[in-house]
């Protein structure tokens, strides 16, 4: 009787620790699965100029509607032709919306401000350009050629700021480059460079 109840044990403890391992391997598993998935949704996008390429990496887990709004005229060849018609040198190169005559784009419905997702306006990050109302972004972004701390949620007098939404991860001397050229009014706007600087194409990768 004694010996029958050890192996009872026995084969209890055995299945307890297969039990065990299966599942933690479940869990290892079901976190590689997410972790992949996870990977799966991260996008970058490459910016073609005739200054030459800009590799942006996409926060869409931080601001899921911007980058939506933002891979929506990318993968719809909206930006394609289109300049950087704003630069102003210590501060930020702003594009999306003009082509190379000044006329506008097509554009859809704005995208709700997302600020509140804890990103800053810091040197290298691209935001949304908007008017004077925080919901009102479009087609237009900007890349930030030094840290702006005025522009992020906190510090901003209208209690939005604007939308970090990624971050250049390549061709940072690019923008810089852009960053410097020559300006003059133009069609009504300022700070238009005297050169066209053009996105020639803008390429949507699924990592």
């Amino acid at each position: 009787m004694i010996i029958m109840f050890d192996r009872i044990m026995k084969s209890k403890s055995l299945f307890l620790t297969l039990s065990y391992f299966l599942l933690l391997f479940s869990f290892v598993s079901c976190n590689s699965i997410q972790e992949s998935r996870k990977n799966e949704d991260i996008k970058l996008v490459k910016l073609e100029t005739n200054k030459g390429v800009i590799s942006i990496k996409l926060f869409n887990d931080k601001a899921p509607e911007t980058v939506k709004n933002f891979l929506y005229y990318a993968e719809n060849g909206h930006y394609e032709g289109t300049i950087f018609h704003r630069v102003i040198k210590g501060f930020m190169i702003q594009g999306g919306g003009h082509l190379p005559d000044m006329s506008s784009i097509n554009s859809i419905a704005p995208v709700v401000n997302e600020s509140n997702n804890n990103l800053k306006n810091k040197k290298g990050t691209i935001a949304m350009a908007r008017t004077m109302d925080p919901h009102s972004a479009t087609s237009q972004f900007f890349i930030n050629l030094v840290t702006n701390e005025f522009l992020d949620k906190e510090n901003a007098q209208d209690g939005y700021g604007y939308c970090v939404f990624g971050e250049v991860i390549d061709g940072m001397e690019i923008v810089e480059s852009i960053g410097m050229v020559d300006t003059e009014n133009k069609s009504g706007h300022s700070d238009v460079p005297i050169e066209n600087i053009t996105i020639n194409k803008i390429e949507v990768i699924n990592q």
